[in-house]
């Protein structure tokens, strides 16, 4: 991969898209993780009025200097970037007390927090009259729905979504991105006990990622046999949120 040239692609696509749709400015949520961190970076470098946007909700603490480390880092760089800290820790608790007893489930309100931190996105892209820009990756978006449906993957625009990780570690290191950033264990930050992507996954990136381009390979290890399996697995269980919603198709003569 030539990093340069991806970069300069990826921020002339940016560019060309708000262009043709008139838009002002770019909206997106910084986590202190390394997609987050590329995506607002590359952001920056188009010049366009960034609004990057910390969302912090029972976060870890780690996590929280990285995303704060990672904006200063943005806003002494560049000119364009404006930042909001919005704290939703007492609304998401206020909408879990909420939630009846027999209906609280741990995966859900995970999946709550995603959806309480795209609802703020839009509200300030709505009120800035900007785009919501997505952070998701090509092993989470289309490999194995690693994101939360109408959370992290409601977005407007998705400019990395083509790239597999190590494709956005290439980018990170070319871009110069905080070092302590780059090295993080990646983590969707949706859980109180801080479990690390690797954990919920089962597998490694790498290993997802050798699982894409290796899946029609017959002469398997017991260990590669298994990481397929856990790649097939994920991939069927969310292929809802990678696929179009259906749609009941009333035809023409019932009309």
């Amino acid at each position: 991969m030539n990093s340069k040239l991806v970069i300069q692609h990826i921020i002339n696509w940016i560019e060309n898209y708000c262009s043709d749709n008139k838009t002002p400015c770019l909206v997106i949520g910084v986590s202190g993780g390394i997609d987050s961190a590329l995506m607002s970076t590359l952001c920056a470098k188009t010049k366009i009025k960034t609004i990057v946007v910390s969302m912090p909700i029972h976060q870890n603490k780690l996590q929280l200097e990285l995303a704060n480390k990672h904006i200063k880092w943005l806003k002494s760089n560049h000119l364009n970037i404006e930042h909001f800290d919005i704290n939703l820790s007492n609304l998401f608790d206020l909408f879990e007390k909420t939630i009846p007893e027999n209906l609280k489930n741990d995966l859900g309100f995970a999946n709550s927090r995603a959806r309480l931190r795209m609802t703020t996105l839009y509200q300030i892209a709505t009120a800035m009259n900007g785009v919501v820009v997505g952070t998701g990756n090509k092993i989470e978006d289309f490999g194995i729905g690693f994101f939360t449906k109408y959370g992290d993957g409601g977005v407007d625009i998705s400019p990395i979504g083509d790239l597999l990780k190590s494709e956005i570690f290439l980018l990170a290191k070319e871009l110069k991105i905080i070092k302590d950033i780059q090295n993080a264990e990646p983590t969707d930050g949706l859980w109180n006990d801080g479990r690390s992507d690797t954990e919920q996954i089962g597998a490694t990136y790498n290993e997802i990622e050798w699982a894409m381009h290796n899946l029609e390979k017959s002469d398997l290890t017991v260990i590669e046999k298994n990481i397929i399996s856990i790649y097939q697995k994920h991939h069927k269980k969310n292929k809802h949120k990678m696929n179009p919603i259906p749609v009941c198709i009333i035809p023409e003569k019932m009309k």
